[in-house]
């Protein structure tokens, strides 16, 4: 007896065992499908943030004095934010509807295609002012791309993960906004070492041209990810919602604003550390071009840890406090991250990048892949947290460091964009005041 007893216990030891193994496995798969979907998405758009920084305003802008050219080339930047809204609102809709999916993968198709179409432009010696519209509607594509990869691949995770770790899994997608920093920087930094003949004649495309490889392999391992259970789940109980963005603004128009409000001071603080202040540092201070870059990839290669660290805390202590935290943190810093920057030493300016990053900017990044989907119903949660971010990321980091070069040019005070810095905090402090704690409740009560 005691034998057969314990033959029938092992045999469900060993059946609760693969069980657990083959949820490991697809978890990791999952895993390893987001983080490095994102991390291509995110290359692809933020290299164009690095060359509009550096190279696009000589390339595609040089009919302009210095001023205008610098504006005109944020502004083809802030174009592909523009468009994001439109992105989660299109790929949103059909997420809600078709599955969450069959969106990822087009929306790599689309981020992929039009980065590598900007590494075969003619300048605008070559073609005229043909070359910089062409630029801006490549522009636009990616941001339609980008507009429907974060919802869809923050919901990929967070809806297939234990209830008590999403903003772990979910930090670890996030990981994908750092690694594709790094990667866009130090690919630019190392061309950044050819002949300047060279580097502004062939060198710059071929960032844009190798990113082609990276899709290929990215949408591999995507194929091989099954939909979000949530999803699947809240299809059988009843039909999906015809106009899951209507519904977003009809029951969760409170959730709508705060997540807009939550993205925010993060969007904008992460793009003027790697945009404006690259700029800044270069033009008005004369650091060199390679020692910003390598502030802003070394900041980006400690978010490695600290993204995912944030993400777990707030499964810990709550999505709230790591909120309230970081928002502090960027009015804090605000003001003395210029002053630091304006030394003009290569270390002290590394280590303000580095401590800016991760305070300002982590700290609020890695909860976010799982608080702003939970503040919305499974129904219409892609267009409802798509949208929110995507509206945030356009005014946020698009036309943020837009404003912050006229208010640079227009008042001659580098205080008055540390005290823009500073508002957006504040906007990002009230919102977190305004939400609710979400990191103990179910996907499929909210």
């Amino acid at each position: 007896m005691t034998s057969v007893s314990t033959e029938r216990l092992d045999g469900v030891d060993g059946g609760v065992g693969l069980i657990r193994s083959a949820e490991q496995s697809r978890m990791r798969t999952i895993m390893m499908s987001s983080v490095i979907g994102t991390t291509v998405e995110w290359y692809d758009f933020l290299l164009y943030g690095v060359a509009a920084a550096l190279i696009f305003k000589k390339l595609f802008f040089p009919a302009f004095d210095p001023l205008v050219g610098t504006l005109a080339s944020l502004a083809s930047f802030a174009a592909g934010f523009i468009a994001r809204p439109l992105g989660g609102a299109i790929f949103g809709h059909f997420g809600d509807r078709v599955g969450r999916k069959t969106m990822l993968t087009i929306t790599m198709f689309m981020m992929g295609g039009a980065t590598f179409l900007i590494g075969l432009l003619p300048t605008y010696a070559q073609i005229g002012v043909w070359a910089p519209i062409c630029l801006v509607t490549l522009r636009i594509v990616q941001g339609i791309g980008l507009g429907g990869e974060w919802g869809g691949a923050a919901l990929m995770v967070v809806e297939h993960a234990p209830r008590n770790r999403r903003g772990w899994f979910g930090g670890v997608v996030q990981v994908g906004f750092p690694l594709g920093i790094v990667l866009s920087t130090a690919v630019f930094a190392a061309i950044s070492r050819l002949p300047e003949a060279d580097f502004m004649t062939w060198g710059w495309r071929l960032p844009f041209l190798v990113s082609i490889a990276l899709v290929v392999v990215g949408l591999i391992i995507r194929l091989r990810v099954s939909e979000s259970p949530e999803f699947l789940k809240a299809m059988k109980e009843e039909a999906p919602v015809k106009l899951p963005l209507l519904e977003v603004f009809r029951s969760y128009k409170r959730s709508f604003f705060v997540s807009v409000g939550l993205k925010i001071s993060e969007v904008a603080w992460v793009y003027l550390l790697s945009v404006f202040v690259v700029m800044y540092g270069t033009q008005t201070v004369g650091i060199s071009r390679g020692v910003m870059l390598n502030g802003v990839l070394i900041a980006a290669a400690v978010e490695f840890f600290t993204v995912p660290l944030a993400g777990y805390l707030s499964d810990v202590l709550g999505r709230r406090p790591l909120y309230f935290f970081g928002a502090v943190s960027t009015v804090l810093a605000a003001f003395p991250l210029f002053y630091l920057v304006r030394t003009g030493d290569a270390t002290t300016v590394t280590i303000t990048m580095v401590v800016c990053m991760s305070l300002g900017h982590a700290m609020l990044f890695g909860p976010q892949a799982a608080f702003i989907p939970e503040l919305f119903g499974t129904k219409v949660r892609y267009s409802g947290a798509s949208l929110g971010v995507q509206v945030a990321a356009a005014i946020g980091g698009g036309l943020t460091p837009i404003a912050a070069t006229t208010l640079f040019a227009t008042t001659g005070r580098i205080e008055s964009v540390a005290a823009l810095m500073a508002a957006l905090g504040v906007i990002t402090f009230i919102a977190t005041l305004l939400a609710k704690e979400t990191y103990r409740e179910s996907l499929s009560a909210s």
